[in-house]
């Protein structure tokens, strides 16, 4: 019995270990995810998908150290596969910020930034709202949770297990995220700004030639409805652009 119960214990030593030292960085990472890690998803909920992810990303992860004779070492993995996991999620959450500050200008180009009012636990448009919901349906009809684990597999090539990321090179990789993230929101929203640009430029013209004219009234619902027709006729290719962007920096992270 007692022999039994100590290869038992060796046992999990030996498999237990890969797989909590992988779910430590995946539910950290999890936590960012997009679709997964959302404020309305139930914890449990989470939980679960973190759970899914790290079996599988343990049954296919590159060799992982063997388990720490020293409580010091456990902590120092303890911290550093949470940092990168957290680092990894964010660097993916700031895709789904595009999203968002994309559907911010173009609700503030279309006079339509208050429709509705917040509709989630982050203050959005509507417009922002309905995007971001689209985007999130869009990538996990495409397999995002399968390329979240190969995003996982490339990070162990890049930052192995038990090491800290590099400052240098996390701070330029964040920064790069970040330019793209806004280059992207600029370019999603860019015919709206461009034709609102161009409307309150008209209507500034017509209204120096017709003091008279109650510009407001008239331009107003013009442009509201004009931002609804164009988001109509755009918005897939709007989210079409922005999935390519996503499962392209999935596919080469760094």
């Amino acid at each position: 019995m007692t022999e039994t119960l100590a290869e038992a214990l060796t046992l999990l030593r030996a498999e237990g270990w890969p797989a909590l030292l992988v779910f430590l960085r995946v539910g950290a990472f999890a936590s960012f995810m997009p679709g997964f890690g959302e404020q309305s998803v139930p914890l449990r909920v989470k939980l679960i998908a973190a759970l899914c992810l790290a079996t599988a990303v343990t049954a296919a992860a590159p060799d992982i150290p063997q388990p720490p004779a020293k409580m010091e070492i456990f902590t120092l993995y303890l911290a550093t596969e949470t940092v990168t996991g957290l680092a990894l999620g964010v660097g993916l959450r700031l895709f789904v910020l595009g999203l968002q500050t994309t559907g911010s200008m173009i609700a503030q180009a279309t006079s339509l930034s208050q429709i509705l009012g917040p509709l989630v636990i982050e203050p959005m448009p509507a417009i922002g709202n309905i995007l971001v919901i689209g985007g999130l349906a869009l990538a996990m009809v495409l397999g995002l949770h399968v390329h979240a684990v190969l995003y996982l597999l490339i990070s162990y090539e890049a930052i192995p297990a038990g090491t800290w990321p590099g400052g240098a090179d996390l701070a330029d990789w964040g920064l790069r995220l970040t330019a793209e993230s806004f280059r992207l929101a600029y370019s999603l929203a860019a015919p709206f700004i461009i034709i609102s640009l161009i409307y309150n430029l008209t209507l500034g013209v017509i209204n120096r030639a017709m003091p008279q004219l109650m510009v407001a009234f008239v331009g107003a619902p013009v442009i509201t409805f004009g931002g609804i027709a164009l988001l109509f006729l755009l918005s897939g290719a709007i989210l079409a652009t922005w999935a390519e962007a996503v499962f392209a920096f999935l596919t080469a992270p760094f």
